[in-house]
C-alpha cells in the first residue's frame, strides 16, 4: 500500500507506516512538506528506511536539488522512477499530443508539462528514458543507479523481483536499448522485438 497526495503530520504518517504502508508515491508532491518543526509527509518518508519513494524527475514536479536530496537520503534501493505518465506521452490519433481530457477537465501540454486551465500540474508527459536521462544528467544520479530506480527498485517495491526487473535467467525479458546519449533505439517485450 503506499500513501500520496497527502496532508499527513509526521506522526500520522509514522503511524500509517507502522500500520502497513509500505510506499510513497510522488514523494514531494501534493503533500504536506518538509519543515523545520513539521516533517511532514515528506520528512517522515525520507526518514523510514523501511519505506519506498516513487519520484517523478521531469523538472517540474520536483526540484533537481530535491531529487538529489531525497537520493542521498532514503536508504540505498529505496527511492525509484515514476513517471506519472499521461495521453501525451507515445501519443496517437486517439490522444492527440496538444491537450487531453482528464476527469471532465481539459488538459494542455506546454514545455512539457501537462496543466489544467489554472496551470496547476496534471500529471506528466515524461517516459521512463527520459526520467533516466533526467536523472544521470541533471541530478547527478550513476547511470547504473538510474537504471536500478527504474527497473530493479519498482519490481522490488511491486513484490515482483523474483520475475522482472533484472536480467536473469527465467525473469521476463522486457528489454530497452538505449544509445550513448540515452534515447530508445530498440525495444523487447516478452523477448520479442517491438516494432515501431
Amino acid at each position: 500500500m503506499a500513501a500520496g497526495h497527502s496532508t499527513a503530520t509526521w506522526a500520522q504518517a509514522k503511524a500509517g507506516f507502522a500500520a502497513g504502508i509500505t510506499g510513497v508515491t510522488h514523494l514531494f508532491n501534493a503533500m504536506s512538506p518538509l519543515g523545520s518543526r513539521e516533517p511532514g509527509m515528506v520528512g517522515a518518508a525520507l526518514e523510514d528506511d523501511t519505506v519506498w519513494c516513487g519520484i517523478i524527475v521531469d523538472g517540474h514536479h520536483v526540484h533537481d536539488a530535491s531529487v538529489r536530496l531525497a537520493w542521498k537520503a532514503k536508504a540505498p534501493g529505496r527511492l525509484f522512477l515514476v513517471t506519472d505518465a499521461m495521453p501525451p506521452v507515445g501519443a496517437s490519433e486517439d490522444h492527440p499530443a496538444g491537450g487531453f481530457q482528464l476527469y471532465g477537465e481539459e488538459i494542455r501540454v506546454k514545455d512539457g508539462r501537462c496543466v489544467t486551465a489554472d496551470g496547476t500540474l496534471a500529471g506528466s508527459a515524461l517516459d521512463m528514458a527520459t526520467a533516466v536521462r533526467n536523472a544521470v544528467e541533471r541530478v547527478g544520479i550513476p547511470l547504473d543507479e538510474a537504471l536500478r530506480m527504474a527497473s530493479a527498485y519498482p519490481a522490488d517495491f511491486m513484490g515482483m523481483a523474483g520475475r522482472r526487473g533484472r536480467l536473469r535467467p527465467g525473469l521476463a525479458a522486457d528489454l530497452v536499448h538505449l544509445d550513448e546519449r540515452l534515447r530508445v533505439r530498440t525495444t523487447w517485450i516478452s523477448g520479442k522485438m517491438a516494432v515501431p
